[in-house]
Parts: C-alpha cells; sequence; structure tokens
C-alpha cells in the first residue's frame, strides 16, 4: 500500500550572509515579502498540498520563526478590542495552518546535514523538502502535482525548470539524457557544474518528494567542501537505487535569497494585491520615462 505524503522539512539554519546587516539579528527566512515573512509562502504550499505536519531545522537566533507560526495571546486579545476582525482573523489563521515542529541544526553543515536532522521526525515515510528561497507560484501548487507524481512512479520526485545556459553554473542540474518531458526519468545529477560543463539546462528549483531511504545514504556521506554534507550527493545514489523523477515546474519562480529576485518577487507580489495594485502600478510608470 502506497503510504501517503504528509511530512515535510523546510531547512532553516542558514545564516543569511547575503542580506547582512539586515539579517545580523533577524532570520531571513523572516524577511517580509510586503507584509507576510517569506516562510509563511513555503508553509501554505505544503498546506495547500496536503502535508499536514511540518518541521523547520532551525538554526541560533531563529526564535522568530516559532514565535510568528506560535499563538499570541496577547496580540489577539488587542485586536479583538479594537474590534478589528479582519486582522485577528489573519493573525488567528497563521498559528492554525498546520503542526509545525522544530528541531535544531546546530551547526550550518549543509543541505544534507538539516535533512538528516529530521530524521526522527519523518521516520520510515515518504517526505517532501521546501527550501525557504524558492517561492513558487503556481496552480496546482508545485509540491502538490510531485506528490502525485510520486504517488503514481514510486519514485523521489525533484521539481525543475529550464534556466539560462550561462546560469547553470548556480544551480543543481540534472541529465535527462534529452528533452525536458513534463515528466522525465533522471540519469544523472550535478551540483553547481563549471561554467560550459553542465550535463543540460535542468536545474532543480528546491522542492523534493523523497523515500526515506535516502537517510541512510545522508548518514554515511562524506562531508564536501567546507566539511558540508550536500543532498545532491546523496540523491546520485539514491538514483542507482532507484531511478528519481524530474517534474517540469511550470508556473513563476523567485529566489527571495537572492537581493534582485527578493525585490522582483516583493514587485510582482504588490501588484496583484486588490489594496496596492492600483498605487503600485501608478509609481512606476511615473518612474519609468527615468529609466529611459
Amino acid at each position: 500500500m502506497t503510504q501517503r505524503v504528509r511530512k515535510a522539512i523546510i531547512p532553516a539554519g542558514g545564516l543569511g550572509t547575503r542580506f547582512l546587516p539586515a539579517t545580523k539579528a533577524q532570520p531571513k527566512e523572516m524577511l517580509p515579502l510586503i507584509d507576510k515573512p517569506a516562510i509563511q509562502y513555503i508553509v501554505e504550499e505544503a498546506v495547500r498540498s496536503g502535508i499536514d505536519s511540518i518541521v523547520i531545522v532551525s538554526g541560533r537566533h531563529k526564535r522568530a520563526i516559532e514565535d510568528h507560526f506560535d499563538k499570541s495571546a496577547e496580540l489577539e486579545d488587542e485586536l479583538e478590542e479594537r474590534g478589528n476582525a479582519e486582522m485577528l482573523a489573519v493573525v488567528r489563521e497563521i498559528s492554525q495552518l498546520a503542526d509545525i515542529y522544530y528541531v535544531r541544526q546546530k551547526e550550518p553543515l549543509g543541505l544534507g546535514h538539516a535533512v538528516l536532522c529530521a530524521r526522527r521526525f519523518i521516520g520510515d515515510e515518504p517526505f517532501a523538502v521546501l527550501l525557504g528561497d524558492d517561492i513558487l507560484m503556481s496552480e496546482p501548487p508545485c509540491l502538490k502535482q510531485m506528490i502525485e507524481v510520486y504517488e503514481e512512479r514510486q519514485s523521489s520526485v525533484i521539481a525543475v525548470m529550464e534556466v539560462p545556459w550561462d546560469q547553470t553554473h548556480k544551480y543543481g542540474i540534472v541529465d535527462i539524457g534529452g528533452s525536458l518531458e513534463v515528466v522525465a526519468t533522471v540519469k544523472d545529477l550535478v551540483e553547481k557544474p563549471a561554467p560550459g560543463e553542465a550535463p543540460s539546462n535542468s536545474a532543480v528549483v528546491g522542492r523534493y518528494v523523497l523515500e526515506p531511504a535516502i537517510f541512510e545514504l545522508l548518514e554515511r556521506a562524506v562531508p564536501g567542501k567546507a566539511g558540508e554534507i550536500q543532498l545532491t550527493d546523496s540523491l546520485r545514489q539514491l538514483n542507482e537505487r532507484n531511478a528519481l523523477t524530474a517534474l517540469r515546474f511550470e508556473g513563476r519562480r523567485y529566489d527571495v535569497g537572492d537581493k534582485l529576485g527578493f525585490v522582483q518577487a516583493t514587485i510582482d507580489l504588490a501588484l496583484e494585491r486588490e489594496d496596492l495594485g492600483e498605487d503600485i502600478k501608478r509609481y512606476l510608470l511615473e518612474k519609468l520615462p527615468l529609466l529611459r
């Protein structure tokens, strides 16, 4: 009988050095895209995909993440006293999104190590991994599509999308031995190949549905550069046992761990909001002549 994918891991133990000094005392995952922290978009995608239990792998100085998803009795009482029913509903909904647990990654030793930290929480079940730097916008959600593919093919699934060839050295790249179909069997994976050496331009975009066998491989993994355990290395080994499946993501992706991607996401999300869209559009049109 196929086990349902009901648990997810969100690694959030990084230091956020690309956003210093803003992240000196604030988790980068809590940087707001307008008025919602980036990590909340990730949690909401997981919930809309059928996930009901989430473990956030955090690090030191990340307490703000726990506080955000916790119940805030004082704030709720204040909003209720003021009669602000709309904002009260928003605040209450955050604490009711899912069952969220936390585990500490004591040192930032790579994505593979972060996933391994959640082993006891996952147990012997298939599970999802959602990286907080990748905000994916699609309907249905990318992760929901991946779970459906996992249940059909009974193999681990990674989300990929085509990127410019001159950008392949920034990503994990999959070799699918041909053109990128909507669903394809993975031949191999390469982590950040040197310029000109990528087997394809199909890049992994921060969503995985994995078999629990990955934990055994991560446990035996040999640390690479900077002493980090790379998830890609263990995925290659897993691929030799049971070929991975690549799902082509079709939608919008924002790398909010990058300053430009963060600004792009903020602008696009603002344009889509009923309370901001027209004002933002008018402002951008006013600025346009200055850019020519």
